[in-house]
């Protein structure tokens, strides 16, 4: 089975910076894209941050310039590094393979941002 484990989330300022990371583990061949997405509480779940097999990326306009994903093949872990938090950037993250082998989603992780 394929699994992947997230972590990094937690309480912050508004300003500072988190980052999380979606470790994967089982069986895993070659992933077509990664992602994060969040989901606030009374909104629709939103892509946050896309990665492509080649290292492309695209962001949601509301995290550009703020956010970075990148991964570590060698660990089969993805993060994502946010800075300059907004409040209403809280949420809960998750990450989001889609490989050879499926279609896969991390269990969420809670990002507060708040004074």
């Amino acid at each position: 089975q394929v699994r992947l484990v997230e972590s990094g989330g937690g309480l912050v300022q508004p300003g500072g910076s988190l980052r999380l990371s979606c470790a994967a583990s089982g069986s895993i061949f070659s992933f077509y894209v990664m992602g994060w997405y969040r989901q606030a509480p009374g909104k629709q779940r939103e892509l946050v941050a896309i990665l492509n097999s080649g290292g492309g990326t695209n962001y949601a306009d509301s995290v550009k310039g703020r956010f970075t994903i990148s991964r570590d093949n060698a660990k089969n872990t993805m993060y994502l590094q946010m800075n300059s938090l907004k409040p209403e950037d809280t949420a809960v993250y998750y990450c989001h393979s889609s490989t050879s082998s499926g279609n896969y989603w991390g269990q969420g992780t809670q990002v507060t941002v708040s004074s």
